[in-house]
Order: structure tokens, then C-alpha cells, then sequence
């Protein structure tokens, strides 16, 4: 399974995201959950320390020039492949789950980031019936179809029932490049329409429904994953569900 997760910053793709990770490597499946996404939303989602993380992306030194007029510009070392760099420099986080995000530049590096080629080399090289891949994309248009979530399969449209949540939805659906799955996640709904509306406004088929819930709120506001302080709540449910659903979209493809 390969997942993006989209959406209008603050409609609770992180919290999704990490959960969805977290639920897959729980079950038993081989898990490498990226983050692209400048924020670091994806690594309290997993219950990991952003602190202790540093620059948990890809070195420059795991790269090499591409021969001249060749493209990408860079790309990993001989004899690194893409399995053995998320051995090496993916994080291990609860559950099984490896985790790896796109390099925090610091100062402006523009497309010059050997690290950023050889993140999309990784995800060229995982081999998909050995991984789940799932991401955590920034905000904006460009990502998810052009950009970080070219490795995706499904991309999960992350939206509140909110006018700006929703038509930013409808935006992200009107980019699908073939051959794409392009559903809709209703989050923090809490009336029994919202995730109609939310389906209806963002013009895609609904997969699942998370209801705001406090206790994603509580984990939040104390930096940790909602799994590890309140792994029956509601919010955990209805992503429990989710991962259900595209498990068995998956299977029937």
C-alpha cells in the first residue's frame, strides 16, 4: 500500500497519517512513513521527539553527481540501494514503523538538495510488495501530483467541513494525474452531515470519517502520539477503519 495524505494545513493529516503508519506496523506490515511536510507534525504522530531527531534526512555524502547532461543531478552511491538507505538513515520508530523525512534545509539550497533527489530515488527503489509506504505531504497543490506524491497509489484528500478545508479539496481533486485513486477523509467532523458535505463539496468518493475527538487534542498539546496516551479513542477508531477500507480497496484492485 502506497498512501499520500493531503490537505489544507491544520485539517489533521499528520494525526492521521502517523496513525494509519502506526495501525499498519502494528499489524505486522513493513512500514516506512515519510515526511515531507516542513512542519513536524508526522514525527509527534508516530510518538517520536522531533528534538532528537537533528537532520534525520538523507546526507549529502549518500549521493554522488550523475554524469554530466545526465538527470536527476544526483543520485545514491554505487552499491547503496533504496532498501539499504532507509536501513541507514530512516529512524525506528514504535511499532515497527522506519521513519524518514525530507531534509530540513536551512538557508535557501533551492533544487541543489542531493538529499531531495535522493529521497524520490529511494522511493523509485522500494520494492512495493515488501514496503507500505506512507506520507505525510505539505500543503499546497503542486506536492501531491507533481512532486513528493508521485510514489503514492492513493491520495488521501484530508478535509474539514469548513468552506476553505473543502474547497481546497476540490482543488487537490482536480489535479489527479491518471492512474491515481483521489479519495476524501471528512476530519473533525461532529455533526452526522459533515462528512457528506465534505464529499459533496470536494467532489471525491469518501473513504472514512474522523470526529474531532479532545483526546487527539490532549495528545497533542502534551507532544505525543494519540496511540500511546489514549489508544481507544474515538479518533483512533475511525482511523482503525480507514486502514481497513483501503486494505480492502487495495485487495480488490
Amino acid at each position: 500500500m502506497r498512501v499520500a495524505f493531503v490537505g489544507k494545513g491544520g485539517a489533521g493529516k499528520s494525526v492521521i497519517a502517523g496513525t494509519f503508519a502506526r495501525l499498519l506496523g502494528a499489524s505486522g506490515e513493513r512500514v516506512l512513513a515519510l515526511d515531507s511536510d516542513p512542519m513536524p507534525g508526522l514525527a509527534f504522530s508516530l510518538g517520536l521527539d522531533p528534538a532528537t531527531l537533528g537532520d534525520a534526512g538523507i546526507p549529502d555524502e549518500a549521493t554522488v553527481p550523475a554524469p554530466d547532461g545526465e538527470r536527476p543531478p544526483y543520485r545514491l552511491r554505487p552499491g547503496l540501494s533504496g532498501p539499504d538507505a532507509v536501513c541507514r538513515y530512516a529512524v525506528q520508530g514504535p511499532d515497527g514503523v522506519r521513519f524518514l523525512q525530507l531534509g530540513k534545509s536551512r538557508g535557501h539550497r533551492g533544487g541543489s538538495n542531493r538529499g531531495h533527489w535522493a529521497y524520490q530515488q529511494i522511493l523509485e527503489d522500494l520494492p512495493g510488495d515488501d514496503w507500505s509506504v506512507v506520507g505525510d505531504l505539505p500543503g499546497g497543490t503542486r506536492q501531491p501530483f507533481y512532486g513528493w506524491g508521485r510514489f503514492a497509489d492513493v491520495v488521501v484528500v484530508v478535509a474539514e467541513p469548513t468552506a476553505s478545508s473543502m474547497l481546497s479539496a476540490r482543488r487537490l481533486a482536480g489535479l489527479a494525474r491518471p492512474g491515481v485513486e483521489v479519495v476524501a477523509v471528512a476530519s473533525k467532523t461532529r455533526a452526522a452531515q459533515d462528512a457528506a458535505t465534505v464529499a459533496a463539496r470536494a467532489g471525491l468518493p469518501l473513504r472514512g470519517a474522523v470526529p474531532y475527538d479532545p483526546a487527539v487534542a490532549a495528545a497533542e498539546r502534551a507532544g505525543r502520539a494519540v496511540l500511546d496516551t489514549h489508544p481507544a479513542a474515538d479518533a483512533v477508531t475511525a482511523i482503525r477503519s480507514l486502514v481497513d477500507r483501503l486494505r480492502a480497496a487495495e485487495m480488490c484492485a
